[in-house]
């Protein structure tokens, strides 16, 4: 592992996250939101830094409402995203401003994500409103049916399952 992203994991005390990575909770909000798609009441935002290390990466996974990513320092990060039946893989640069590359990416509501990094670390922000609850997500490998539609529809994505 890079000595930077050792040296991020113990100063910003980082914890290993289900679908890959590092990650803290960094805030979550007192204020309470009802959202519209029937969940029952939530936290109105949440946000957590997260560390992605060249050995690792963000495995498929799906959040049900819209996640924002910043980049904070390391490499640029390589983001995929599907809708809910697969139709298209879409690939995003997370990075400096560049050609086509921005330092903020958004992850719509209940859509898939996978994400690895572009170099030996990167370490982002993600910010999920309304905000985050573990009932919330789920990840593909835990779905064995939607786990072999995406390998069926998109093989060349089948290593982040």
């Amino acid at each position: 592992m890079h000595e930077r992203a050792a040296q991020l994991i113990a100063e910003l005390a980082l914890e290993p996250h289900p679908e890959g990575g590092f990650f803290r909770k960094v805030f979550h909000s007192v204020a309470s939101v009802r959202p519209l798609d029937g969940r029952a009441e939530r936290t109105g935002l949440s946000a957590i830094y997260f560390l992605l290390v060249a050995s690792d990466a963000s495995h498929w996974h799906r959040v049900f409402s819209d996640e924002a990513w910043h980049l904070y320092e390391g490499e640029s990060v390589e983001m995929f995203q599907t809708d809910p039946e697969f139709r298209q893989v879409k690939r995003e640069l997370l990075g400096p401003v560049s050609d086509g590359m921005e330092p903020v990416r958004v992850v719509p509501a209940n859509h898939w994500q996978a994400a690895r990094t572009m170099g030996e670390y990167s370490l982002v922000g993600c910010t999920v409103g309304p905000g985050f609850e573990y009932d919330d997500f789920e990840l593909l490998r835990d779905l064995p049916a939607d786990a072999e539609r995406m390998r069926r529809h998109h093989p060349q994505f089948a290593a982040f399952i």
